[in-house]
């Protein structure tokens, strides 16, 4: 039987080993994303340790803390003595996700983080469970967090949550998403990414707001932060590659949830799998796939549970390249 070509309609990109980027940054989200779930205390020893291990790969990025109340997210408590046991890493930008503007003051007092990463919810069910403020209430305290990022001289990003669905409310509108990705640039935001918080995208809505979301940022970089829940993280992933997609969260091993997502929300897209996933592609991370096995099997040690990493295990395809 003959292969049957895509719709001309289709919103997928069909012709996709044409449209893949030369070269793609990875942030890695595992200190932070990775840990906040976790029940059992983490020493700031053992953060600092894995910190260190994924930088030692090559990641240049790396989110090390959340500034937000040790009431809400305990595991976060020490987010100052972490940022502060790292800052001496050559090379490596040090960035702390902030819901507010207490927040961003405390990471800015620091002065060990190098960007500021402010999060808001498109959908308003969810931003109140995630950050007890609705969205109206978030896009204004954006504009405070911009203006003390503004006078410290320090970069500013801005993540739009549940921008593919949301596990309480559904469907979350376009237009809410791109409003919000709008607002982040007009308050000097110079990159935006879009996250599925809960792994409700698929690869048609990524193929569908990608684009467009990429005019209301006006030419500001649009990341991807995804998660896989629906073991759709690696096809949503490589949907954003032929999209021209150069900027991705992904969590070492495979950790990460949000405290205030349904249960059954799983881990961040797994740093090392979807590293192996460029690397096979011919797309150049900078990173060494072998370091970051190291790292996620010093995650799974310190967390004292598996994690749902492949590539830790299967290890890479036969004469695959460990860096790209």
């Amino acid at each position: 039987m003959p292969v049957q070509s895509a719709d001309a309609t289709s919103p997928l990109p069909w012709n996709w080993p044409e449209r893949l980027p030369a070269a793609i940054e990875v942030r890695e989200v595992g200190p932070r994303d990775g840990l906040q779930n976790i029940d059992a205390t983490l020493t700031a020893a053992d953060k600092v340790r894995l910190i260190r291990a994924v930088a030692a790969a090559g990641v240049r990025r790396i989110e090390a803390a959340s500034f937000v109340s040790p009431r809400a997210v305990p595991q976060m408590a020490d987010a100052e003595e972490v940022v502060r046991a790292v800052r001496d890493l050559p090379d490596v930008s040090i960035e702390a996700l902030v819901p507010n503007g207490r927040g961003a003051e405390r990471a800015i007092a620091t002065g060990a983080v190098d960007r500021l990463v402010f999060v808001v919810a498109a959908s308003s069910t969810f931003n109140e469970r995630n950050v007890r403020m609705t969205t109206e209430r978030s896009a204004r305290e954006l504009h405070r967090v911009a203006g003390l990022a503004g006078e410290a001289g320090t970069p500013l990003s801005v993540v739009v949550a549940t921008a593919f669905g949301c596990p309480y409310a559904g469907d979350v509108p376009e237009e809410t998403v791109l409003s919000l990705v709008s607002l982040a640039v007009r308050e000097g935001a110079d990159e935006v990414s879009l996250a599925d918080t809960t792994g409700m995208a698929t690869p048609a809505s990524i193929a569908a707001l990608v684009p467009v979301a990429g005019s209301a940022a006006g030419g500001r970089p649009v990341g991807l932060h995804l998660h896989d829940t629906r073991a759709l993280g690696m096809a949503n992933a490589l949907t954003a590659l032929t999209l021209g997609v150069t900027l991705f969260d992904a969590s070492v091993a495979g950790m990460g949830g949000c405290p205030f997502a349904p249960p059954s929300a799983r881990g961040n897209i797994s740093t090392e799998d979807f590293v192996h996933l460029a690397h096979e592609l011919g797309v150049a991370t900078g990173l060494d796939l072998s370091r970051l096995v190291t790292a996620a099997r010093l995650a799974e040690e310190i967390t004292g549970r598996e994690l749902p990493g492949q590539i830790m295990r299967a290890g890479p395809r036969l004469n695959a390249a460990t860096r790209a």
